[in-house]
């Protein structure tokens, strides 16, 4: 039997891989067809008429008929259409093509020749016979490589549903079928009404949703489901996921829009199921056409641009119109890679790429010379909490003498707007990388108080930002956990009770990019991400979506917390107040001001010395400008006994 499918394979990508018909093949054999049909037109109209057909009189009409034909074959380009992916479109041009053209003929006739009543009569039947020949032609050979390619999709070895009946998810679904790469037929679709529909598309069964959610016995023989994760609401995301893990079926999520507007000239995929999607919550949207009035025209300094979030910020700003885009960024071959994207993407966006470092404030104030940026996002930050513990200087001198760095020139070079990116780990703080970005943000926070202080020249606009953890971004748990399961296992978690927030790249930089709009400066941005999730519970469900199950087939084991992390994270102090904004998602927390005359002289002797690479004395003095911040599995642990 495996010999036989072989076989079928070999004849059938045979077939499949037949070259097209030329253009001029195609034209050359309509005309043919065209002359037939006009001639037995001819012969059958005067029979029935019981008159003679002269042969000159018949020859000249014929390269009459031939020639308009072939104009307006010309005209409406009806011999360009690949014949085995017949449209609808492709049929209606050869159907316009030989109305004008006949209709001309008819006008030839009558003008030329006294028989009225036969020539409607003939142009009648050649046109009738002329469409249905080309026609019925073209159809033929559709229907043949259609027979074809369903003999061998027919040996496809996994049934596939997909969610919703709409043109989309017929164009999907037709995309699986004639890619022979996929190794998925189509079983049937899931409408999104609840009723049962007696109905079927392409030949195949359309279930309802009450069906999928409560009859599990119909489903056994289904291998995947396809869903277009945008189109569906939370909880029916939810609900789709549960019985995806009760069925044992695979989760697939189909091209968004975007990905299907950006690849039509590659080979179409059908991706695992995005992971994100497994957020409690419908995904934020901003308010973009205020965004883009509020960005237009402005040049724009992007500091980290080749990390995770630099680079998507980077690549939705080339959407407005800016003037101009400044990448800054230490690593020369991710910020050479994101120049290569959008020259690819966004070929007509103004850029320049600046390999320059935050740490070093010459370079970057020659950069605020040269370019006069209005809108600064500082995204250049070290984020890893385990490596930081171990360098805690390099983590003041980037994440707080970097901050502090292109800060100062923002307010020199009376830029409109500064927006740093911080993180929750910057709440209570139990690591060296948390406690460098809360002081970051007291820097900030410090630099706004100043100006309020000092009225002599306009303020610039300075806005802080806290996200939790941004799925998919470098180093983040999520492609982690898809690497190992792809590898078979482990899982590694840290803690069977961690938990942590999430939210997606593009969500982290829409919160940023709202934030500059609707900041008035002096803010701290928090964004509600809905419920906490457990890490523990997260693996066990990816696992599961990959066709595995958690401890049987691929295991998870625990390591322990790591140096300076927290069983849970926060986004808030208890005694910072909520404030709304227009944005329900986003909220504005107020904070205890602070005695800057004390804390900004540790501040400059804790660079000092980092600077001198002293580990011990930087954590002790970063410990006394953030009193909150206690060492959890950490080195540093014994400094907070001494306290």
């Amino acid at each position: 039997m495996d010999l036989l499918h072989q076989k079928i394979r070999k004849y059938v990508v045979k077939i499949l891989s037949l070259p097209y018909l030329s253009k001029k093949t195609v034209f050359i054999v309509d005309l043919i067809s065209i002359a037939i049909v006009f001639t037995i037109s001819t012969f059958l109209c005067y029979s029935l008429a019981v008159k003679p057909v002269y042969p000159v009189i018949f020859i000249v009409k014929l390269a009459s008929c031939v020639t308009l034909n072939g104009l307006f074959f010309y005209l409406f380009a009806t011999y360009r259409g690949v014949l085995r992916y017949l449209s609808f479109k492709d049929s209606l041009r050869v159907f316009l093509s030989l109305f004008c053209a006949n209709i001309v003929l008819l006008a030839i006739l009558l003008s030329f020749y006294n028989e009225p009543v036969i020539s409607i009569i003939l142009v009648f039947i050649n046109f009738v016979l002329g469409f249905s020949s080309i026609f019925l032609g073209r159809m033929m050979i559709r229907l043949f490589f259609d027979y074809v390619k369903t003999i061998y999709t027919n040996k496809k070895h996994f049934p596939l549903l997909i969610f919703g009946t709409k043109s989309t998810h017929i164009s999907l679904a037709a995309m699986i079928r004639d890619n022979e790469y996929l190794p998925y037929s189509i079983a049937g679709f899931i409408s999104s009404e609840s009723r049962k529909i007696n109905q079927k598309i392409m030949n195949l069964p359309i279930y309802s949703k009450t069906e999928f959610f409560t009859d599990s016995s119909s489903f056994r023989h289904i291998n995947a489901l396809l869903i277009v994760p945008e189109e569906l609401e939370s909880v029916e995301k939810q609900l789709l996921i549960e019985k995806c893990l009760q069925y044992k079926i695979e989760l697939l999520s189909a091209p968004s829009q975007e990905d299907l507007k950006t690849k039509e000239k590659k080979a179409l995929k059908v991706d695992e199921f995005r992971i994100n999607d497994l957020l409690g919550r419908n995904p934020i949207h901003t308010d973009i056409e205020s965004i883009g009035n509020n960005l237009a025209g402005k040049t724009i300094l992007i500091t980290g641009a080749a990390g995770s979030i630099g680079s998507e910020i980077a690549q939705q700003l080339c959407s407005f119109d800016v003037k101009m885009l400044l990448l800054c960024d230490i690593a020369e071959t991710p910020l050479h890679q994101l120049s290569l994207d959008m020259n690819d993407s966004f070929p007509l966006v103004k850029k320049q790429l600046l390999i320059a470092d935050v740490r070093n404030y010459e370079r970057m104030k020659s950069i605020f010379d040269q370019y006069r940026p209005q809108y600064i996002y500082h995204a250049a930050a070290y984020k890893h909490v385990p490596l930081m513990e171990e360098q805690p200087a390099e983590a003041i001198l980037t994440n707080v003498m970097g901050t502090k760095n292109v800060a100062n020139l923002a307010v020199n070079y009376q830029a409109e707007c500064f927006v740093m990116v911080s993180t929750d780990k910057a709440v209570n703080p139990s690591s060296i990388m948390g406690a460098s970005k809360r002081i970051a943000e007291i820097y900030i926070q410090y630099l706004v108080n100043n100006q309020l202080q000092n009225t002599e020249r306009a303020p610039v606009r300075f806005i802080t930002t806290r996200f939790g953890n941004v799925l998919g971004s470098n180093g983040s748990v999520i492609p982690r956990f898809l690497e190992q399961i792809e590898t078979g296992g482990p899982v590694t978690v840290t803690h069977p009770e961690i938990i942590r927030y999430f939210m997606t790249i593009t969500e982290a930089c829409n919160l940023v990019l709202e934030a500059g709009c609707l900041g008035r400066g002096g803010e701290i941005y928090v964004f509600d991400m809905g419920e906490s999730v457990k890490i523990k519970d997260m693996a066990e469900s990816m696992i599961r979506l990959s066709g595995f199950e958690p401890y049987k087939d691929i295991d998870i084991i625990y390591t322990g917390l790591r140096p300076g992390e927290k069983l849970y994270e926060e986004l808030l102090y208890d005694k910072e107040k909520i404030i709304p904004t227009r944005h329900e998602k986003i909220m504005v927390s107020k904070i205890t001001e602070y005695n800057y005359e004390e804390i900004l002289p540790l501040l400059y002797r804790l660079i000092k010395i980092a600077e001198h690479d002293d580990s011990m004395e930087t954590v002790k003095l970063m410990k006394k400008i953030v009193p909150e911040f206690i060492s959890l599995n950490s080195i540093y642990s014994s400094l907070d006994d001494e306290n």
